[in-house]
């Protein structure tokens, strides 16, 4: 059964070695992230699930590697402690983000797996793999990872689109909320061209949620880089 969740953004701009010298811009959520991770520990979880979007979709294990080479920087990181025998890192971005934060806080509070769905993954689909999530044991935890849309400033990504602001609004407030039902309705076709890397994330949360009642809190809400960035949690 879900017990607790964090919603994290996934940007590699979220590790300072990333971010180098704009690495404060994004202090704030750096500490609403931490926040959040402290009260999926505070629900004492049997198993955590980190669920992010990827290009091809996978599972991982604890200790899986993952790595910020590619951007530049000689880092490498692990999904929580443990050895990974693999020879390269595997973890996709999102998730190797996750495995940053997850090392930052230092957690050790229960058994960590990850699963990378695909971006395009049909709603109804990440509806069934959040309730299969959700019964991995008697009390489960998810760390959510996902960015809202890359459409927000002419700037942006994905330049200015004028959907993009209340798209990631009725986001924020849905997950502010537990509006599970307003996280399953969220339109496909349209997180796809506003460039949403976190609606197939949310609507397995939304799926693993649907059978418990959990309150929320949005800790954190902005759009530096014109990228949407949220963070909330439910318990």
């Amino acid at each position: 059964m879900l017990v607790a969740a964090a919603v994290c953004p996934c940007p590699p701009l979220l590790v300072p070695e990333v971010a180098a010298g704009a690495a404060p811009e994004l202090d704030a959520a750096r500490a609403a992230c931490t926040d959040a991770l402290g009260v999926l520990a505070a629900a004492r979880p049997d198993r955590l699930v980190v669920v992010g979007a990827a290009e091809e979709p996978g599972t991982y294990p604890q200790g899986a590697r993952g790595t910020f080479r590619g951007f530049g920087v000689e880092l490498d990181v692990t999904l929580g402690q443990g050895q990974d025998t693999a020879a390269e890192p595997v973890l996709p971005p999102s998730l190797a983000v996750a495995g940053w934060l997850l090392g930052r806080t230092g957690w050790s509070d229960a058994p960590i797996e990850g699963l990378a769905v695909a971006q395009t993954l049909a709603p109804e689909r990440c509806a069934e793999t959040g309730a299969e999530l959700a019964a991995r044991a008697e009390r489960v935890a998810l760390l959510v990872m996902g960015d809202a849309s890359a459409c927000r400033t002419v700037k942006a990504p994905g330049y200015l689109d004028e959907r993009a602001a209340p798209f990631d609004a009725e986001v924020a407030r849905a997950l502010g909320a537990v509006d599970v039902a307003a996280l399953q309705a969220l339109d496909a076709g349209l997180a796809d061209e506003l460039k949403v890397s976190g609606r197939a994330p949310w609507q397995v949360l939304a799926g693993a949620a649907a059978e418990v009642d959990l309150s929320g809190a949005l800790l954190y809400e902005d759009a530096p880089y014109g990228v949407g960035y949220l963070v909330a949690t439910w318990s």
